[in-house]
């Protein structure tokens, strides 16, 4: 049986997705990470929660986040940065501008590469240096 939570990707596999699929991947992980992150931070309510999470994974919070760890990526995630930024979405939300959602893409499918290579250490370190106040 696969472990879905424990993935055991080969570098074949994981280069085979690609960048639109890797943000797909991303988009749960860095909302499963918000989503653990205001449930230890004190959002009780159901309500409260949505709105909070939304708040947080919109592409122009994600944005915003991005520029807080940026300096801090390696070689190697920021070519996966800009290979997902470089993606081509078929279209972009109202709310976001096209720099933004591209941010966003890019944030998300480094996630989602650093989740596929079972670099959950780099995920929070990153993670938590985007939700410092």
């Amino acid at each position: 049986m696969t472990d879905y939570f424990h993935l055991d990707a080969t570098q074949e596999t994981i280069g085979g997705i690609s960048n639109l699929g890797l943000a797909h991947l991303g988009d749960a992980v860095f909302e499963l990470m918000v989503r653990s992150w205001l449930c230890l931070h004190g959002k009780a309510t159901a309500k409260g929660l949505h709105r909070a999470a939304v708040r947080y994974v919109a592409a122009p919070a994600q944005a915003a986040a991005v520029e807080k760890i940026r300096p801090l990526l390696t070689s190697e995630e920021t070519d996966v940065f800009r290979r997902g930024r470089n993606a081509s979405p078929h279209s972009i939300p109202q709310n976001a501008s096209r720099e933004e959602y591209q941010a966003a893409t890019a944030l998300e499918a480094l996630f989602g590469w650093l989740y596929l290579n079972g670099r959950c250490d780099r995920l929070n370190e990153l993670f938590g240096r985007m939700m410092e106040e």
